[in-house]
């Protein structure tokens, strides 16, 4: 296997950026590739990224492009850009050749038009692409400032997960590989959804052992939904599962807890949408789950209650009523 000596970075926004740094200080060459000329040229002018880190300044050697070719001629690419745009950018690759580069995932979430994984997306339209998944618990700002941070990286096998953890590992943030692709990205994926439910229950100000509980519950759905979907239940309770969903329901840095927030505290999903800002990849997650969820003949409570939330406008004292009010059962 090629060593690999430079990542190229599609998607110069918080995440990709952060991890743009992260390539840069693991000793690779980087290029961060973005379509926003503006943000490009600050970035090469002034080192920082106002728009999304501003108040971070760069200090690692790294090349901001609007040229995505150049990006693309590294021997590792990141693909930092919204999950539900994973299959526009796999066209896009493509119409540049990709061939059988290396690809590492790093956004989280489920195709909501066709409930495939981002890997699947993958396979289809860059059938010769060597993929991994990067997740775990991670928020930008911490890794683009170098705090202790570690994650996952999973793959179809080991050695090529190891291979790409080598490449993103130094000493602020430590790679775990993993070879099971698929439940690496369901525990990144489904936390998304249920941090939506557990900023509901903190918006509406429900408690403590409400928040608990429901974190419990959601772990328990997004473990049963992984398994089924053939990952390792393994997998789950590591990083990319419990470790990333603990973090994204406790702290309002995370985009998908602070929607919920705004949710429980009685602004309609619908307005938070209208309102043109960056939405939380779990609401759009969120009704998919719950159909690949009834696909497999998996009861997934906390999903439906957040499906209704956003799709129906369900109020959060009306979806949680209705949890509360299920039949008892054993745990």
């Amino acid at each position: 296997m090629t060593d690999i000596k430079s990542i190229g970075v599609l998607g110069a926004g918080a995440w990709g950026t952060a991890l743009a740094l992260t390539a840069a200080r693991a000793g690779n060459s980087v290029v961060l590739w973005g379509r926003d000329a503006t943000a490009i040229a600050e970035m090469r002018s002034r080192r920082v990224n106002s728009r999304y880190l501003p108040s971070i300044t760069f200090d690692e050697d790294l090349e901001a492009t609007t040229d995505i070719a150049r990006a693309l001629s590294s021997d590792l690419v990141l693909l930092v850009t919204p999950a539900q745009t994973t299959r526009a950018m796999c066209t896009l690759l493509g119409d540049h050749k990709f061939g059988q580069k290396s690809l590492l995932l790093c956004a989280k979430g489920i195709e909501r038009s066709t409930g495939k994984l981002p890997s699947q997306t993958v396979s289809e339209l860059l059938p010769g692409a060597t993929v991994g998944m990067l997740s775990g618990p991670s928020f930008a700002d911490d890794v683009a400032r170098g705090l202790p941070t570690a994650v996952t990286i999973g793959a179809e096998d080991l050695e090529t997960a190891a291979h790409f953890s080598e490449a993103m590992a130094s000493p602020s943030f430590r790679p775990y590989a993993s070879d099971d692709l698929i439940g690496v990205q369901v525990g990144g994926a489904l936390k998304n959804v249920l941090a939506i439910a557990c900023g509901a229950v903190v918006g509406r100000k429900l408690g403590a052992s409400a928040l608990a509980a429901l974190t419990a519950r959601g772990f328990a759905e997004l473990t049963r939904l992984g398994a089924a979907m053939g990952g390792r239940r393994e997998t789950m309770t590591g990083l990319s599962g419990l470790g990333d969903l603990v973090l994204t329901c406790s702290s309002p840095q995370s985009r998908n807890f602070s929607f919920g927030i705004k949710l429980g505290q009685g602004t309609q999903a619908r307005d938070l949408i209208a309102s043109g800002t960056k939405l939380a990849e779990g609401a759009y997650s969120a009704r998919i789950a719950v159909e690949l969820g009834e696909r497999l003949g998996l009861d997934l409570p906390i999903c439906k209650t957040v499906a209704a939330m956003i799709d129906k406008d369900v109020s959060v004292d009306e979806a949680l009523s209705e949890l509360m009010a299920r039949p008892l059962r054993s745990e």
